[in-house]
């Protein structure tokens, strides 16, 4: 295998997202049988998402204070990481006996996880230059984007019981640790100097112009982005009143494969049009998907679907433009430093609405939990109408 070609590595960084974000949305694809097997409430399902929210923050911060991608060979930090992550994620079905527990594996797995995204993010950057960054960042998104959605075509294909989607999550988790190791490694754009221990620089980014607004873009971004994934088959369950595999195989399509284009089209777009303008147009659509939502909501499936395949491209059409406009104008040393350090806050809010959303389906319903989603697309589009009066880097 030409190991040094760049697009084989961007096949090999992507097959790991892939097999690795396998493992994040495990636990929530089998939330209704965890209900019936464990008798948790609402608020306590909601933690078993949030909680891989709040145990990724944690990994990140740990990981930006010690510079970790930076200090030490990338491949070598998301294999270990994809391997405690499986690890965590095996561990709810095979030692877990209750709520308690399971959110404590599903802590750990979001701490390793942080080892595998933002470390892919520096990895697929040190293999292309300003001209293919974007939409090779869009193709590391896309397959983060599959491999979240992966379980919840596991549970709609199989029927598998809870513990075989965790499991069969965990086998796919060690997959991603053995290909990081055996196959992946860093490109020319590396860089080489040697990156001294500065945990400060998480910090001294958002003193720069550049690195504030792509920052403030991406929180938007985020605000939008888990909540809906976390919840979109409650939506569509409580629309159309279809049931578990339905609602399941819906979840993946709009998810995965409408997500997987959105974040080609949004690539290609950054490289094309520039980064700002890019990602300000898709904030702009997922936006006004956010405020169209009580209006599908109960509608035929013709309607509700091609709503869902246009919020689903364009909720996700962005994220690697953020982390390639980031990488671009933050100190070239510390790239992964600045990239994690994004993730850590930009998760940590994921943390806010996901706990938001359902409280508001409790008051108003389904039809309008999503408007709350709202308010992160508007403010990350201004973010980056300001971002774009900035010049763009030489392509």
């Amino acid at each position: 295998m030409a190991s040094g070609n760049r697009y084989v590595q961007l096949g090999l960084i992507a097959a790991v997202q892939v097999l690795a974000m396998a493992m994040w949305f495990s636990a929530s694809a089998v939330v209704p049988a965890l209900r019936e097997a464990w008798r948790i409430s609402d608020v306590q399902a909601v933690w078993l998402t949030a909680s891989v929210q709040v145990g990724f923050v944690a990994g990140a911060v740990v990981s930006a204070a010690f510079n970790l991608p930076d200090r030490f060979p990338p491949q070598r930090v998301a294999a270990c990481s994809a391997l405690g992550a499986a690890a965590a994620t095996a561990a709810v079905p095979l030692f877990a006996d209750g709520f308690g527990p399971a959110v404590l594996c599903r802590l750990c797995a979001g701490f390793f996880l942080a080892g595998v995204y933002p470390v892919g993010m520096k990895l697929m950057a040190s293999w292309f230059g300003a001209a293919g960054r974007g939409f090779a960042l869009g193709v590391l998104i896309g397959a983060l984007t599959v491999g979240s959605a992966l379980p919840h075509l596991i549970k709609g294909l199989d029927g598998l019981p809870w513990q075989g989607v965790l499991i069969t999550a965990a086998v796919i988790g060690v997959g991603a640790a053995v290909l990081a190791a055996a196959f992946v490694r860093p490109g020319p754009h590396l860089s080489r100097g040697g990156a001294s221990h500065r945990p400060r620089y998480a910090l001294e980014m958002f003193r720069e112009r550049g690195p504030r607004l792509a920052n403030l873009g991406y929180f938007g971004h985020m605000w939008e982005l888990y909540a809906l994934w976390t919840w979109l088959p409650s939506f569509v369950a409580a629309s159309t009143g279809s049931g578990e595999a339905t609602v399941g195989l819906v979840s993946f399509a709009a998810i995965g494969v409408a997500g997987v284009v959105g974040c080609l089209l949004g690539g290609w777009a950054a490289d094309r049009f520039g980064r700002a303008p890019a990602a300000g147009a898709a904030l702009v659509v997922s936006g006004a998907c956010c405020l169209l939502s009580p209006l599908v909501f109960g509608a035929s499936w013709p309607l509700l679907l091609v709503l869902l395949a246009i919020w689903g491209a364009a909720v996700i059409a962005d994220s690697g433009v953020f982390s390639t406009a980031l990488s671009e104008v933050a100190d070239s040393r510390y790239i992964g430093t600045a990239l994690t350090a994004q993730t850590a806050i930009g998760f940590l809010l994921t943390v806010v609405t996901i706990n938001l959303v359902p409280v508001l389906s409790e008051l108003v319903g389904w039809r309008f939990a999503f408007l709350v989603l709202a308010p992160g697309p508007i403010l990350g589009a201004l973010a980056m109408r300001a971002l774009g009066r900035r010049a763009e880097p030489a392509s």
